[in-house]
């Protein structure tokens, strides 16, 4: 019996969805200094990260979900697709509004979807493992058009009050944090789509960095429900595996840089990604700086800048997502649009 040819399964729209309240570092560092009772050098946040300002949600008024629905909408209205024909609805982000039911199942009703529907969580590379199931449900046909959605609200995990300058440290990369939400349709497409997709994981290095309150190690620990992080382990793990998955994923799909539109990466800080440029030769013109004035917006970073890029990219046009998480994980996916 001859195998059967997979078909091509691409992204037909996208399209992101940011809170209105935008928060700048100056006024991020006078909140620390405010809660702690003491001064930080001047533009000390601003200096290291590059961040100047990000949006984020208002605690009690909007949630993961919120940011989700809303892009969900716009992503279905920009494929020109109503939310029942969606038979697969995956939320992939690392926010969530609850740690139970599903957070997946409070965008599908919102939308008015009745589609098989489930959450993707693995920290800041939730968003493309969530493609790569998407992708995977629709070559085998249990799906035929699918969303996949992020709602992230990482600003609400940020330590405010600490006790010193090295307690500020431990909780640093809570100051890099903005919220936003993004979405993509999938469905067959007749050219393009996803090629080469390649993943690396190293869960030995699960307890440098996370959220580690809310689960049934410590379901009611306060203190654990603040972003905690050795970020200069994590920035050396992702630097010994990162170029390594970049290389062999261009290289088994014969492409170089030249090849590419778009180059869409995590971004934790704008030093982070002069540093992604130099250890992995990517020119800094392919990629989409959304840190500076979004923060670090977790698995909502690759959408978004996606979403951002949509109108500019043409049919033939290739793209890399290099998705990063905690953990640690690293997903290099390769598309094409349509």
């Amino acid at each position: 019996m001859a195998p059967t040819t997979l078909p091509r399964v691409g992204i037909t729209a996208a399209a992101h969805a940011l809170p209105p309240t935008v928060l700048t570092t100056a006024e991020v560092q006078a909140r620390i200094e405010a809660a702690s009772g003491f001064a930080l050098p001047a533009r000390l946040l601003e200096n290291l990260t590059g961040i100047r300002e990000r949006h984020v949600v208002v605690e009690g008024e909007q949630w993961a979900s919120s940011l989700a629905i809303e892009a969900g909408r716009r992503a279905l209205e920009r494929a020109g697709r109503d939310a029942e024909e969606v038979d697969l609805l995956v939320f992939a982000s690392a926010s969530a509004d609850f740690v139970e039911p599903a957070t997946a199942h409070v965008v599908n009703h919102a939308l008015g979807s009745r589609a098989h529907c489930l959450d993707v969580t693995n920290a800041c590379n939730s968003f493309v493992n969530g493609l790569d199931l998407a992708r995977a449900m629709i070559e085998v046909g249990r799906a035929r058009t699918a969303l996949v959605v992020t709602g992230e609200a990482p600003s609400l995990s940020t330590r405010w009050q600490v006790k010193d300058v090295a307690d500020a440290a431990h909780h640093f990369a809570g100051y890099t944090f903005g919220d936003a939400g993004a979405a993509v349709v999938l469905e067959p497409v007749e050219t393009g789509g996803f090629g080469r997709t390649e993943s690396e994981t190293h869960s030995e290095h699960w307890e440098v960095g996370g959220i580690f309150g809310g689960g049934t190690r410590w379901p009611r620990d306060l203190d654990k429900t603040y972003f905690t992080g050795a970020g200069r382990e994590l920035k050396r793990v992702f630097e010994k595996i990162g170029p390594a998955i970049v290389d062999s994923t261009m290289a088994h799909a014969g492409l170089e840089w030249g090849d590419l539109a778009a180059v869409f990466v995590h971004q934790v800080t704008a030093p982070y990604v002069e540093r992604f440029c130099e250890v992995t030769g990517a020119p800094r013109e392919l990629l989409d700086v959304t840190v500076a004035t979004h923060g670090n917006v977790a698995s909502a970073t690759l959408p978004l800048q996606l979403s951002r890029r949509w109108d500019s990219l043409r049919s033939g046009d290739r793209a890399l997502f290099l998705g990063l998480g905690g953990g640690v994980s690293v997903m290099a996916t390769l598309w094409e649009k349509s």
